[in-house]
């Protein structure tokens, strides 16, 4: 969330600054200096905001405009998860303060640390131009820290009640069931079939850890000078105690090569241009490091995209009713069909 990702705030998604500025005053450090508020404006559920105090920089996060379905964007879950997290996993902000009043912003929200680096989506930033293994060495650092994030401690930290494992797999097929048919979006064939073959091949459950449950590129944040090096670990609202696969499924899903077809290509959090490892290097690469077995990956695969489906329906259906008013979400009707379809080619080996 580099300052050149921030935008004036979008006239739909204001937040009263002198609200705010009362609420946080003597609460942070510099908070007593007038306060001048932007929006980072990359991603496409919670809303985030870059609070400048001017000798102090914070990051407030809330939930979308409108109804949210339940459980989903939760600050109070993210800044349990941040206040522990960054001691042990330096790639997680730390968080200050949570705040359930809705009268301040409009919804709960938080405030954690504000990072500095690169965030990449669709295109190569300039500054990485220069440098012919730049892909590589994102790939293989998201690899890493992910690694590094399923071999956290989470008891020693005081996470252990974050989630339960048992049956995380079933619920998780389960629970994105019960989502998509909240988005009242009609019959969708290859939904109903992959939620069939999800049903059918459940793998055994693994050893549980910390799960973010969507880590994909454009959700960390890179060194400047190295693309190599991650800054930060981002969107850590759905983060539990889970099959660590299913994070390793996530990535995938938002994966794309230049030789996929083009249903997968609209999926793509990240650019589709030769150098980065193809997903079937992520999947060795992690085996490696982490020596957990992935033999089922078609299924944690699948299981990732179903769920992508689902996230973009809830999105698409958010414009639909004018809960938001974001023009960039108009264009994710016609992913949904798409991303099905990539779902089931997955399932069905394809």
């Amino acid at each position: 969330m580099e300052i050149q990702d921030t935008i004036p705030v979008r006239d739909d998604e204001q937040i009263d600054v002198e609200r705010v500025a009362a609420f946080l005053r003597g609460k942070l450090p510099g908070s007593e200096q007038p306060l001048t508020v932007r929006q980072f404006g990359g991603g496409a559920a919670n809303l985030t905001y870059h609070l400048d105090y001017g000798s102090h920089e914070y990051v407030l996060r809330r939930p979308p405009l409108g109804p949210v379905p339940p459980s989903a964007h939760d600050m109070a879950r993210e800044s349990k998860v941040l206040l522990a997290l960054w001691r042990a996993y330096p790639y997680a902000p730390r968080a200050f303060l949570f705040c359930a009043d809705e009268s301040i912003v409009g919804a709960p929200f938080f405030v954690m640390e504000r990072r500095h680096g690169i965030v990449v989506r669709k295109q190569i930033p300039a500054v990485y131009a220069s440098i012919p293994d730049a892909p590589r060495r994102m790939s293989e650092a998201l690899v890493d820290a992910l690694v590094d994030l399923h071999a956290v401690d989470y008891t020693a930290i005081g996470l252990a009640d974050l989630g339960h494992p048992a049956g995380f797999i079933r619920r998780q097929i389960e629970g994105w069931q019960r989502r998509w048919q909240a988005t009242e979006l009609g019959e969708n064939p290859a939904m109903r079939a992959v939620h069939d073959w999800l049903l059918a091949h459940q793998p055994p459950e693994d050893q549980p850890s910390l799960v973010h449950n969507d880590y994909k590129l454009d959700n960390v944040m890179l060194a400047a000078d190295d693309p190599g090096r991650l800054v930060a670990v981002f969107d850590w609202d759905m983060c539990t105690l889970g099959d660590p696969l299913s994070d390793l499924g996530a990535l995938l899903a938002y994966w794309a090569q230049p030789d996929d077809p083009l249903h997968f290509q609209a999926l793509a959090m990240m650019p589709i241009q030769p150098g980065f490892l193809r997903r079937e290097e992520l999947v060795a690469l992690y085996a490696a490091r982490s020596g957990r077995d992935v033999s089922h990956m078609a299924f944690y695969h699948a299981l990732s995209l179903y769920r992508v489906v689902v996230i973009i329906a809830q999105i698409y259906v958010r414009f639909v009713r004018g809960q938001t008013k974001d023009k960039r979400f108009a264009a994710f009707g016609p992913v949904i069909p798409a991303a099905a379809q990539a779902a089931l080619d997955v399932a069905r080996g394809a």
